[in-house]
C-alpha cells in the first residue's frame, strides 16, 4: 500500500478512532469515577508482624592490627590481601642480619661470664681454706665473696641480654595471632618498618562470626522490655535480621548478645551488639547495613502510611462521618513502624471510616461518594485506557500531517 492509499484511508481511520473517543467518554460519563468518588475502608482491630530497621556497622569478632616490635626492611611476604590464615601462620619476614648478630653478641659475653664466674667460685673457695688457716683475714674472704656475687649478677644480666635477643631475632617473622582474614598490606619487600609508625602491617579479622553494631534510643529500648515482659534487657530481643547494602536479607538470623550500659548524652541512644555466623565469609569487617527487629502488635489499629498527611510532625487521616463529609483528623502513632504501616495510639478507633487512597484532591468538610478499593482501581484502569486511545489518535494523525 503506498502513501496515496494510506491518506485516502486516513479519514476513514480517524472515524474509527473518534468513534472510540466518543464510547469511550460515554462510558466516562456513566460509568467511571466522578471527582466526588474516593475509596473508603473501616478500621478494625487486630494482630500484625511489623519491624524496625535501624543502621549498623559490621566488625569481624576480631580485629588485630599487625604491627612491628622491631625496626626493619621487610624482605618476605607470605600472603596476600583477603588471604585466609590461621594462628601462628607467618605473615612477613623482617631483615634479621643485625639481631643475628645482637644475639651472637650476647652469647659470647654470656660465655666469658660463665667463665668468670667458674675463676671467682674457685677464688672464693681456696679464700676459705686460707682463713681457715689463719693464712688471710677477714677482708680477704669477704672480698672474695664479693667478686663472686659480682660475677653472678653479671652472668644474669648476660643471660637477660641472650633472652631479649632471642626474642628481637624472633620478631623479625612476623605470624598471625588468630584465624582470620587479612586485610589491605600498605607496606610490600623493601619498605622500612618500626614500631613507632602510626599505620599497622596490615590487618587480620577473624570473621567466622561477626558483630554488628547499632544504636537504639532509650525509649524505643524499654518499649521492647516492656513489650516482652522481661526484666533481662538482652532477652528481651528476638532473633534479629541483617538487611546488607544491596537490600538483601542476609540467610544466617543473629541475636543480639550485648547492650551497652552507658546511655550516650550527645545523642540519647544506647549501643547494642547483635551476633551473626559467618561461614561463607560473605560479610565483611568494615560493611555497613541495617538490622531489621521483628515484632508482633496485638489489638491494634493498622492504617497505610499512603492514607496519611504528615504536616509538620504531625500526622493526619481524612475521617468520613455518616454525612459522607470527611474530616481532617489528627492521630498519634507509635515511633516504630515498618516503613509502611503505622500503629495508631489515638485518634482513631475500630469501626471508624477513612479515605485510604486520593486524599491530595480532599479538602476539610467536602461531601465525597465512597466506593470500594476495587470500583477505584477499575476507574484508575479506564481513566488509563482512555489516555492510551487519545494518545495513539494523536500519533496517527501527526504521521500524515
Amino acid at each position: 500500500m503506498n502513501r496515496q492509499t494510506v491518506k485516502k484511508l486516513l479519514p476513514m481511520l480517524i472515524l474509527s478512532v473518534g468513534v472510540a473517543l466518543v464510547a469511550s467518554c460515554g462510558r466516562k460519563q456513566s460509568g467511571m469515577a466522578q471527582s466526588n468518588e474516593f475509596p473508603v475502608s473501616t478500621l478494625q482491630t487486630g494482630n500484625t508482624q511489623m519491624s524496625n530497621s535501624y543502621p549498623a556497622t559490621i566488625r569481624g569478632k576480631q580485629d588485630v592490627e599487625i604491627r612491628p616490635k622491631i625496626s626493619g626492611f621487610i624482605t618476605r611476604l607470605y600472603v596476600d590481601e583477603g588471604s585466609v590464615v590461621h594462628r601462628g601462620q607467618v605473615l612477613f619476614t623482617i631483615d634479621n642480619v643485625q639481631y643475628h648478630a645482637a644475639l651472637n653478641e650476647a652469647k659470647a659475653a654470656y660465655n666469658a661470664q660463665k667463665s668468670a664466674l667458674a675463676t671467682a667460685q674457685l677464688t672464693y673457695k681456696n679464700k676459705q681454706e686460707l682463713h681457715k688457716q689463719n693464712i688471710i683475714g677477714d677482708y680477704d674472704l669477704q672480698a672474695a665473696a664479693n667478686s663472686l656475687a659480682s660475677v653472678k649478677a653479671n652472668l644474669a644480666q648476660t643471660h637477660a641480654a641472650v633472652v631479649s635477643a632471642k626474642e628481637n631475632l624472633s620478631y623479625c617473622t612476623v605470624v598471625s595471632p588468630s584465624n582470620g582474614v587479612v586485610g589491605s598490606i600498605p607496606f610490600r619487600v623493601g619498605s622500612l618498618v618500626s614500631p613507632s609508625m602510626t599505620t599497622p602491617m596490615t590487618t587480620v579479622s577473624n570473621i567466622q562470626e561477626m558483630y554488628v553494631y547499632f544504636s537504639m534510643t532509650e525509649k524505643q529500648l524499654l518499649e521492647m522490655s516492656r513489650q516482652s515482659g522481661s526484666k533481662n534487657i538482652v532477652a528481651a530481643f528476638p532473633e534479629v535480621q541483617l538487611q546488607l547494602a544491596d537490600g538483601s536479607i542476609y540467610d544466617h538470623r543473629g541475636h543480639v548478645s550485648t547492650v551497652s550500659g552507658v546511655i550516650d548524652q550527645s545523642t540519647g541512644s544506647v549501643s547494642v551488639r547483635a551476633s551473626f555466623l559467618n561461614p561463607d565469609h560473605l560479610l565483611k569487617s568494615g560493611g555497613t547495613g541495617s538490622i531489621v527487629i521483628p515484632y508482633t502488635a496485638n489489638n491494634t489499629i493498622i492504617i497505610p502510611q499512603s492514607a496519611t498527611v504528615e504536616v509538620q510532625d504531625k500526622i493526619f487521616v481524612y475521617v468520613v462521618g455518616n454525612d459522607n463529609k470527611v474530616k481532617y483528623t489528627a492521630i498519634e502513632v507509635n515511633p516504630q513502624n515498618d516503613g509502611e504501616n503505622y500503629i495508631v495510639t489515638k485518634g482513631l478507633k475500630a469501626g471508624d471510616k477513612y479515605v485510604t487512597n486520593g486524599i491530595t484532591k480532599l479538602s476539610d468538610g467536602m461531601v465525597i461518594k465512597p466506593i470500594t478499593e476495587q470500583q477505584y482501581q477499575q476507574n484508575l484502569d479506564k481513566a488509563a485506557k482512555l489516555g492510551a486511545i487519545q494518545g495513539d489518535y494523536k500519533k496517527m494523525k501527526e504521521a500524515f500531517k
